[in-house]
């Protein structure tokens, strides 16, 4: 029988994946859009889910839905990953019977037959985080053990399975918490771990443990399969950092920002504009001077804020030309007047980057002349320079 060291092909230190796939209601030519843009960021694998339950329901159409995407992601030079299973809806659980593994054996079996000999397969993620759910996590005082264990020994049934179907390509399962990873560890050929912690302290801790595990294994592979999430203090070039200095391949959750996982996850939109710049950055190996030598930008050094703000002012001002008339500046010059000091909190990074007065600049000038709030726009041109002229105390 084959063991690891015949299975893997190198160290997947070279993996710069992302999360993708099919989704509802997403075109082919949409993916092929999206995986266009991935390869412009020189990503070259994809780790992708494959539900069991929709085979069951359609098997023909997904396998076909699944083939299509594989091909696709070749196309673009990309690996793939596919995963079985996955233990986050896990509310309650009973070890599988034997009708209920004849049924995963099918659905297991017909996927692997399916990929096996496409070229571009990388490995088989037997289980997404088979410990990351409510059964565990609520469970009540002193049950915690026992429920574990019923999870472990079907996991390692079914990573004995995949093996027992295909002896040939490398499998893994992708562990939520580091102390997840012994479970598995010896019937694996890659350690993978996912990474969603918020101190660089903590970080480090799951590296080197990951690393110490996948040693005790005989050197094992170590990936990151699944890391990245702004809304849990886990800012993605800090994992990237990790993933450079420890040579570990990684995936990044999710490529596309869109859905559920809008607001947390993603590194691009479906139309392929970014929402983060310093992600696609350090993707290519470049990081924040978080050092003593970095410089402050000065944005009023040529004095450039201060013509800015006189600029609103003059703008915002009423001409009195006579008892009765006045001239008022039109939006389209309020609105010029603003976007320079929208530039400049902007590039010198003054104005926090969620809500970018640059998209919010741009909405109103979309509307036509004759349909503008002009009392919005004023006020907005005030609130911009007002923000400039505060941070560097302009009189």
């Amino acid at each position: 029988m084959k063991t690891w060291k015949d299975r893997v092909k190198s160290d997947y230190s070279e993996i710069r994946g992302v999360h993708h796939g099919p989704r509802e209601g997403v075109s082919m030519e949409q993916l092929d859009r999206e995986l266009g843009f991935a390869q412009r960021l020189r990503i070259n694998s994809v780790r992708t889910w494959i539900r069991e339950e929709d085979w069951h329901r359609e098997p023909e159409k997904v396998e076909k839905r699944v083939l299509d995407y594989a091909r696709l992601c070749a196309g673009h030079g990309m690996s793939i990953m596919p995963i079985f299973s996955s233990g986050n809806q896990i509310r309650s659980y009973e070890l599988l019977t034997a009708e209920e593994w004849e049924r995963k054996r099918e659905f297991l079996s017909a996927i692997i037959q399916l990929l096996k000999n496409e070229p571009n397969l990388l490995m088989w993620d037997v289980y997404n985080e088979p410990f990351c759910n409510d059964y565990l996590r609520n469970c009540p005082e002193g049950e915690y053990e026992s429920r574990y264990r019923k999870i472990e020994h079907d996991l390692r049934l079914q990573c004995r399975m995949v093996r027992e179907l295909d002896d040939d390509t490398p499998i893994t399962v992708g562990h939520e918490l580091k102390e997840h990873l012994d479970s598995t560890a010896d019937l694996v050929d890659v350690i993978a771990f996912h990474d969603y912690l918020t101190t660089r302290k903590d970080i480090r801790q799951v590296y080197e443990y990951a690393g110490k595990c996948a040693a005790v294994q005989g050197g094992k592979p170590v990936i990151n399969n699944e890391t990245g999430c702004i809304g849990r203090a886990n800012p993605y070039d800090v994992e990237l950092q990790f993933c450079e200095e420890f040579h570990y391949g990684y995936y990044i959750f999710n490529l596309v920002i869109e859905g559920f996982w809008a607001p947390l996850h993603g590194i691009i939109y479906p139309d392929g504009t970014i929402r983060d710049p310093s992600v696609v950055v350090a993707m290519f190996g470049f990081y924040r001077n978080r050092g003593k030598g970095r410089v402050l930008p000065q944005g009023n050094r040529e004095e450039y804020a201060t013509a800015a703000v006189e600029r609103v002012k003059k703008a915002l001002a009423v001409d009195k030309q006579s008892l009765f008339t006045k001239f008022e500046a039109s939006t389209d010059e309020i609105l010029e007047a603003a976007e320079v000091c929208v530039n400049i909190l902007e590039c010198c990074e003054i104005v926090p980057m969620d809500d970018l007065l640059s998209a919010r600049l741009f909405e109103l000038k979309d509307r036509q002349e004759e349909k503008r709030d002009r009392a919005k726009i004023r006020k907005f041109a005030y609130d911009v320079s007002r923000k400039l002229q505060d941070y560097y105390c302009l009189y």
